[in-house]
């Protein structure tokens, strides 16, 4: 079993140990079975649901690519949500929402990992 994040600040960094090492099913450990995932390339804007964000992440693992680490912010909390946030070196930030699970761990339910628009 992997690690469980057990404050929403240790998603970030689980997500990048996990993608850095390929494991994709640690990545979709990540995320609520019905979780949302912001990805540009598709019609509406957004994936949701596990299968999809399992077969989301193994095409983007499969280009072999390492993930920086970048700057987590504290999170902000309201009961069992937490807003979560990391500044990355491109600039960019992220924002994903995190809920407390029944064992205390928590999970992203939803995720944009892009909230600054690229320059044109």
């Amino acid at each position: 079993m992997s690690e469980r994040a057990r404050e929403p600040e240790d998603l970030a960094r689980l997500f990048v140990e996990r993608a850095n090492s390929g494991d994709v099913e640690g990545l979709v450990a990540l995320y609520e079975p019905d979780a949302v995932l912001a990805v540009a390339d598709v019609p509406d804007g957004q994936i949701q649901g596990s299968a999809r964000i399992r077969e989301f992440y193994a095409d983007l693992l499969a280009g072999g690519g390492q993930v920086t680490p970048g700057s987590v912010r504290p999170a902000l909390r309201k009961g069992n949500l937490a807003l979560t946030s990391t500044v990355l070196a491109d600039g960019n930030a992220t924002a994903e929402v995190a809920r407390r699970q029944p064992d205390g761990s928590w999970r992203w339910l939803i995720d944009q990992p892009r909230v600054v628009p690229p320059s044109p």
